[in-house]
């Protein structure tokens, strides 16, 4: 398969998966979602087949691999004033980019994360957060390849996963509870990186999403302290 190939499967399946995440918000991920969400995009039950062999559940990972490919893409676009940032605004910036793209879709990511708590540190969802906060971290120009390299991530990991509850419940304006929400976990990272200490947390943050997402399911809420 040529890589003109793969990317045109690839925008196809973002024209897909953008179809289906409004029904997703009333269905939640299942085959009428789906099949409706083919039908506005006039994709053919065959096609539907050949683009996301593994169906629904296939298409909700599309979901994390389109966030992570237009928060690149926004940020890169932001130039020089990306840039210019301090790693923990560039990093602020990547999480509050992929959070606002997300937006037009809350109901749809809300139903996907009540989904995965019903299988805790799946290894699919660790691989998917682990390849958005790697992608965080490299967007900020972080090329460590050594401890800091998995430290880094697994906090940021927790971080991500903890504002990404606060977001889902977010009703003010312009979402200004998980901004400073975020900003003070950022400065959390941070510090947590320069200690050896926080290494012994990596193994909570990493079950952070789906302990998460298992609260939301039972319905607890989250408070921004």
């Amino acid at each position: 398969m040529t890589d003109q190939t793969l990317s045109d499967q690839t925008a196809e399946r973002d024209a897909l998966l953008l179809a289906v995440l409004p029904h997703v918000a009333f269905d939640g991920w299942t085959r009428p979602a789906l099949r409706l969400g083919a039908e506005d995009a006039g994709f053919g039950l065959d096609e539907v087949a050949v683009l996301v062999p593994g169906g629904i559940a296939e298409l909700s990972d599309h979901l994390h691999d389109w966030a992570d490919r237009e928060m690149l893409a926004r940020l890169a676009e932001e130039g020089e004033a990306f840039e210019s940032l301090r790693v923990r605004e560039k990093i602020a910036r990547a999480v509050t980019v992929r959070l606002d793209l997300l937006l037009p879709y809350r109901d749809a990511v809300r139903r996907d994360l009540a989904r995965r708590a019903l299988r805790p540190l799946s290894r699919r969802g660790l691989r998917q957060l682990h390849r958005t906060v790697d992608a965080m971290w490299r967007a900020a120009g972080d090329r460590s390849t050594d401890i800091n390299y998995y430290s880094k991530r697994g906090l940021l990991a927790g971080v991500y996963a903890s504002t990404l509850l606060v977001w889902l419940d977010d009703r003010s304006e312009g979402q200004e509870i998980t901004g400073a929400f975020l900003e003070r976990r950022i400065g959390e990272v941070l510090a947590f990186g320069r200690q050896i200490s926080g290494l012994k947390r990596l193994g909570d943050l990493a079950e952070a999403p789906f302990r998460l997402a298992a609260r939301l399911r039972e319905g607890r809420g989250a408070t921004a302290s």
